[in-house]
């Protein structure tokens, strides 16, 4: 199929579906500004080995320079706004199209972007917590110590050590994770968005979906299981969809 047979493919499949979902990784908001994880150069983890300086045993045996090497790659982000890809997705949503997101990104822009049912698998940068009395912030009290020489920012509580409600290396998966699972167990249609489906366990919930599509610039190890794999940009890939479906 050429690109114009995979988006009409794909429009199809969305409108057989009774019960479609989206999973999206950091190729969705790399339209955005912010880079994704394994481009070769451009990729965060190209940069740092995320198992050595993004773990929960890291931030306890030397909080301060945890968030020496972490804070600013998370936080510089923050102001960053949804793209096309992001928009087009709770706009399925919207229509009754699609059910809801799951997302491998922490940036909030599915949010941002209006989507309502939406399972953040990996956490987010809305809000901090004390590792001890369990007390929660504004990510910006976190941050505005952080800035003001603070290091490692402290609970004005007890005086623990905060940490970012984002899922570090040896955290376990908390509750949108579960969730997601959950909603899988209905989906009859995953479209993946920018997700190079090798992080586990979110890279194992296309096993739970009757059908998969795939969105994503480079090959992924699901793509033989694909109804239809587009290998093109996430804005360009769901503008198109969303116009053959007759909603632009």
């Amino acid at each position: 199929m050429d690109y114009t047979e995979k988006i009409s493919h794909l429009a199809g499949l969305i409108k057989k579906s009774s019960y479609t979902l989206a999973l999206t990784g950091a190729g969705i908001s790399t339209e955005s500004g912010i880079p994704d994880f394994r481009s070769p150069g451009t990729g965060l983890w190209t940069k740092f080995d995320p198992v050595k300086v993004a773990t929960v045993s890291a931030l306890k045996r030397d909080p301060a320079a945890f968030y020496e090497i972490n804070l600013d790659r998370w936080t510089r982000f923050t102001g960053v706004e949804p793209n096309a890809a992001h928009y087009v997705l709770a706009r399925l949503e919207r229509e009754g199209l699609l059910r809801g997101v799951i997302t491998q990104n922490i940036d909030g822009l599915h949010s941002k972007a209006g989507t309502k049912q939406l399972w953040e698998a990996h956490g987010h940068l809305r809000t901090c917590r004390c590792m001890d009395c369990e007390q929660r912030y504004p990510l910006d009290f976190l941050v505005n110590q952080f800035n003001k020489g603070t290091n490692p920012p402290l609970c004005e509580n007890c005086g623990g050590v905060l940490r970012l409600d984002v899922v570090l290396f040896e955290d376990p998966l908390g509750e949108d994770f579960t969730g997601a699972v959950h909603a899988m167990d209905k989906c009859r249609l995953l479209i993946v968005v920018g997700s190079s489906l090798t992080v586990y366990p979110v890279a194992a919930l296309p096993e739970r979906a009757a059908q998969l599509a795939i969105v994503n610039k480079e090959p992924t190890p699901w793509d033989d299981r694909a109804a239809v794999v587009i290998n093109e940009m996430a804005g360009r890939v769901l503008t198109d969809v969303l116009a053959a479906l007759g909603k632009i």
